[in-house]
């Protein structure tokens, strides 16, 4: 059992968190910005609730956090209260958000002189990886403390993979994200093909989904797109900073995105359409849009 905090009880934290305590019996001591969210928390796994990121991290073996992007990130490790302010010497801090490369090589540094460690480890598997567990958890930073906190993670995650230096994590987020977005848009235009066709999409998909077009995105979304539910999974806006991230760290290293690009600005399309917190397959809604 190890002695752990959590920062940020959003649609991923609150699962995760708990998975901690639940799964890994590990004790376990949360802080978010909206302190009910950490007493409902609390109420359901018990644990203890800290009214500051700082308090949280006082005396844990290992602190971890998922918030909403670079200025969340950097408010709750280095602000008035920041967690980085109680970290144990020895501890490690591990930022599960997915924010930039920059970022974590900043806080990394920051760590690393203040005498504790830090590791960027963004996750996928979205909201419904986070309730069963079955995350993949892409680590950058270094290996020792990598190795210790993987154990600990191994209760919300099936993958936790070491893939370099600080900042490494962040990068393997941004592949991932790009081919999301790539196969999604293929999904919706093919969805939508399909249906103008006028063949039955569940039989369409069941058929070319053992065959090359195969993919998880596929099997598991083909449906909210068929049926237009774009209940909240995975909003449109938080796509939309993921892919602004992949986009300026590739003018940072030469690389080149047309697809990405084209695909963050039909989900600027479909924000316009006042899909903001829609689901990311509402990308077919577009389409849909376009043959009315």
């Amino acid at each position: 059992m190890a002695k752990v905090a959590f920062l940020g009880l959003g649609v991923m934290g609150f699962p995760m968190a708990g998975h901690l305590r639940t799964k890994g019996g590990h004790d376990v001591t949360v802080y978010n910005r909206t302190s009910a969210k950490a007493e409902a928390w609390v109420s359901q796994h018990g644990g203890r609730r800290a009214a500051t990121p700082m308090a949280a991290a006082a005396g844990q073996d290992v602190v971890f956090a998922c918030v909403g992007n670079d200025h969340d990130l950097r408010e709750v490790t280095l602000g008035p209260d920041g967690a980085f302010a109680g970290m144990a010497a020895g501890a490690v801090f591990v930022d599960h958000t997915t924010a930039s490369a920059a970022i974590a090589r900043e806080l990394h540094a920051i760590a690393l002189a203040q005498g504790f460690a830090f590791v960027d480890a963004p996750v996928s598997g979205g909201q419904a990886g986070a309730v069963n567990g079955v995350l993949t958890v892409m680590c950058g930073g270094d290996p020792e403390p990598v190795s210790r906190v993987q154990p600990i993670i191994s209760a919300y995650a099936r993958m936790c993979q070491h893939l370099g230096p600080a900042g490494a994590g962040q990068l393997t987020k941004m592949v991932n994200q790009i081919c999301i977005a790539g196969l999604l848009q293929a999904l919706a235009e093919g969805v939508h093909f399909a249906k103008r066709a006028g063949l039955d999409v569940d039989q369409v998909i069941a058929t070319i989904s053992k065959g090359a077009a195969q993919s998880w995105q596929m099997e598991n979304r083909y449906q909210a797109m068929d049926a237009a539910n774009f209940a909240p999974g995975f909003a449109v806006d938080w796509i939309r900073k993921d892919l602004a991230i992949c986009l300026d760290e590739a003018r940072r290293n030469g690389g080149t995105l047309p697809v990405t690009a084209l695909v963050d600005q039909f989900y600027a399309d479909v924000q316009r359409m006042g899909g903001g917190r829609w689901d990311t397959t509402s990308l077919i809604a577009r389409l849909e849009r376009h043959q009315q």
